[in-house]
């Protein structure tokens, strides 16, 4: 990895995961030392890839208001519920990232939820408060995967950035696997700015204005 320190892994521990709708499954979590940004990310190791494929990975960032709160403004809850059902089918591991909003903290987002409020899409929002619209770095995600022993994955993820970053990063991205679409009346002008701004690979045809 250019320059930057290995991590390595720290403890792993199996937790049966249960989910609302009633599916579940068991996993491993993993927990790391020496992570570049000193945060508590955490590894959910799911299944076991087939001899000769490669994992499929998720990225995915902590979300309290869509993963724990079921909060339709956003699609970050469903894709966390499916991510972990496709990865443990075919094998693979989610990255659990303490970034919520896009890196600017809770606190942030809420506030940026404000002034969507008043009409302004997800990321001029967060330019309004003075933030950046996408704050992630994905280094410790890449010490992460190769703690694990990871260096060749498929990216389950609609954003391009991810996939670029990693492979700046020295992982060999061989696919983006697009997630499913999970629209509500609440968040849809929130995905069309994803396609918009930022190149989320998201049928925009399907994402009425409404």
């Amino acid at each position: 990895m250019p320059d930057t320190p290995a991590a390595t892994q720290r403890a792993r521990v199996r937790v049966p995961l249960r989910f609302h709708d009633g599916y579940s499954v068991d996993a491993e979590l993993v927990t790391f030392h020496g992570l570049a940004d000193e945060q508590e990310h955490v590894a959910v190791v799911l299944g076991e890839p087939a001899p000769g494929t490669v994992p499929l990975v998720r990225l995915h960032s902590e979300c309290l208001t869509g993963d724990v709160f079921g909060s339709a403004r956003c699609d970050c809850g469903p894709q966390l519920r499916e991510a972990v059902e496709r990865i443990a089918e075919t094998g693979g591991i989610l990255l659990y990232l303490r970034q919520e909003g896009r890196g600017i903290g809770l606190y942030n987002k809420l506030d940026a939820y404000a002034l969507q409020d008043q009409g302004l899409d997800t990321y001029e929002a967060n330019a309004a408060l003075g933030l950046p619209e996408d704050g992630r770095d994905y280094t410790a995600a890449a010490q992460m995967l190769q703690a694990l022993g990871v260096t060749s994955l498929d990216l389950l993820s609609n954003n391009p950035d991810k996939a670029d970053q990693l492979r700046e990063l020295g992982i060999d991205v061989h696919d983006r696997v697009p997630t499913g679409v999970f629209t509500t009346p609440h968040n849809v002008r929130y995905l069309r700015a994803k396609v918009l701004q930022t190149q989320h690979t998201l049928p925009l045809a399907q994402l009425s204005a409404g």
